[in-house]
């Protein structure tokens, strides 16, 4: 984005990205305790933010790794007490609706896993190395996935150690989950449940919660 501070603490509407996002699990009744995993260098100002919040539910604040796979699993090991389901949540996510958590909540207790995902609207093709397409894919079996994905907390914790050992980098939880066998449930989500990435999407945020 350009700019020197993490995205996560760049204000929308007068309020941090982050604790924007965090006050939505905060107010929810099915979340009982928040972990929050911050850039390295940027814990003491997470902390400071939080209390400010009174966001009650976080019982704890680390600073993550090089990579978001070593992140989560930072985060996984700073629950004080294993939960049954864990969700992974993208900070730089803050329109998700409770509709959607209460949903990959409901269906990782049921199938092990669950992620949040939207149908894709445009044409996807494969490209080759001199730059023509090779293959268009079938657009109605394809998903843009967002968070939060939702495990139950052994499975994911036995997903990590998995791909640690084989020195394996997926590009989420589900794929890791996915690597040992396990199908993870599809969650149709929201297009508004953007991701925070560029100076534009934070324009178009402050415009989002202008329009109310």
């Amino acid at each position: 984005m350009g700019a020197a501070t993490p995205k996560q603490f760049l204000p929308v509407g007068g309020v941090a990205v982050l604790e924007r996002t965090a006050g939505i699990f905060e107010g929810m009744r099915g979340v009982s305790e928040i972990v929050v995993v911050a850039p390295a260098g940027y814990v003491q100002r997470a902390k400071r933010l939080i209390r400010k919040a009174e966001l009650s539910k976080v019982v704890a604040v680390v600073a993550g790794g090089a990579e978001r796979q070593d992140s989560v699993w930072l985060g996984l090991q700073a629950f004080p007490v294993k939960p049954d389901i864990v969700l992974v949540h993208d900070a730089v996510r803050p329109f998700v609706s409770a509709r959607t958590i209460r949903t990959v909540i409901r269906e990782a207790e049921r199938h092990g896993g669950a992620v949040v995902g939207v149908r894709v609207t445009d044409t996807i093709k494969v490209g080759t190395s001199k730059g023509f397409y090779a293959l268009t894919l079938q657009r109605d079996r394809l998903w843009a996935v967002q968070t939060p994905q939702g495990f139950r907390f052994d499975l994911l914790l036995r997903a990590h150690q998995a791909a640690r050992k084989a020195h394996f980098a997926g590009t989420d939880e589900a794929s890791l989950v996915e690597r040992l066998g396990i199908p993870v449930r599809i969650v149709e989500g929201e297009y508004g449940n953007t991701k925070i990435t560029t100076r534009e999407d934070l324009r178009m945020a402050e415009s989002r919660l202008k329009r109310g």
